[in-house]
């Protein structure tokens, strides 16, 4: 017979998954994001996840001012081949930089994810690929353990050097925002 050719997936690129939504391929309602090149669907967002999103965002907002963009459940592009859709970020001032491009990862401040069915997936996949791209403190808020994991210190390697632990009773500010504590009460409680 002939040669064997091994066949390797195809990996979409950012501009390729962009040019999809364009043509109507992915509908504007779909809840999908890029990961290692591969077009992954999100969870259905449920009741506890879009509180902790909104009740986060509220207090962000109110607690960042001008200091920072807060970016809810909008895209990301680490890389040609990673778009995620991070629940919320803190972004680098003014807001006005981000109405023609989107964010990439020297613009984050703050990466918060939530995860109420999802924590695998976040810990495993995403939280890696933060790391990577050298987002500088990314947040996991686990609602089904009551808890908040802080991760800051990122390697190209995919990891974090330092990882915190947090409970309802705690309070917590982003490094970049000392002063802006959230009483995490208000998220896990």
């Amino acid at each position: 017979m002939g040669e064997v050719l091994e066949l390797e997936p195809m990996k979409w690129r950012v501009a390729d998954f962009h040019k999809m939504a364009e043509a109507g391929i992915l509908a504007a309602d779909d809840r999908v994001e890029l990961l290692n090149g591969e077009i992954v669907r999100m969870a259905p967002i449920g009741g506890p996840h879009a509180w902790a999103v909104d009740r986060l965002g509220a207090l962000f907002v109110l607690g960042a001012r001008e200091r920072a963009h807060v970016s809810i459940q909008n895209p990301l592009v680490l890389s040609e081949h990673d778009e995620p859709q991070p629940d919320l970020m803190l972004l680098r001032p003014p807001a006005s930089r981000y109405k023609a491009d989107l964010p990439r990862p020297g613009d984050v401040l703050l990466l918060v994810e939530v995860a109420d069915t999802t924590l695998t997936r976040e810990v495993s996949i995403k939280l890696p690929l933060y790391a990577r791209y050298g987002i500088p403190e990314v947040w996991l808020a686990d609602l089904q353990g009551a808890r908040l994991l802080a991760f800051t210190e990122p390697t190209a390697e995919g990891t974090y050097l330092q990882c915190r632990e947090f409970g309802p009773a705690d309070s917590i500010a982003p490094g970049a925002l000392a002063d802006l504590k959230i009483a995490l009460a208000e998220i896990l409680g």
